[in-house]
């Protein structure tokens, strides 16, 4: 069992980040994303973007920029050969495009169990220039 106290004490440093114009035309073409509007500036500029905008999942994957992504499991006393992925959320409250930088600021809301499992919620608030764009929410199930 996790120790919710334990869990919602550990401390992530904030991450700033720039967001490569490059990597989002990856990840449009790794996600099957059609729309131009994704991958080409130009498309993105005749729709109205000052440059490519950030499609929504993208911004789950910023935080593994972070050197020891998965640390704070560790840290926790989590086996991560049993961790799985359980659900992902976001909230959006401006949209993001490359060439921005933006600060992710994690933090453990939650901790609990229920049956044999244990579930850890982080949730991410992201800011560019003290404008929040999004609060991402992670459930890490261990099993």
């Amino acid at each position: 069992m996790i120790d919710p106290d334990r869990a919602t004490a550990v401390v992530f440093e904030p991450l700033t980040v720039t967001v490569d114009r490059g990597r989002l035309a990856f990840f449009a073409s790794a996600t099957g994303q059609t729309d131009p509007v994704y991958s080409d500036v130009d498309a993105a500029k005749a729709a109205g973007h000052p440059d490519v905008p950030v499609p929504p999942t993208f911004l789950f994957g910023l935080e593994m920029e972070r050197p020891e992504a998965f640390g704070w499991l560790e840290e926790l006393g989590v086996d991560l050969r049993r961790v799985l992925h359980g659900e992902q959320s976001f909230t959006y409250h401006a949209l993001a495009h490359a060439g921005d930088t933006v600060t992710l600021r994690p933090r453990i809301t939650g901790a609990y169990a229920k049956k044999d499992l244990d579930f850890v919620v982080k949730r991410t608030e992201i800011t560019r220039g003290g404008e929040r764009i999004a609060d991402a929410t992670t459930t890490i199930v261990v099993r």
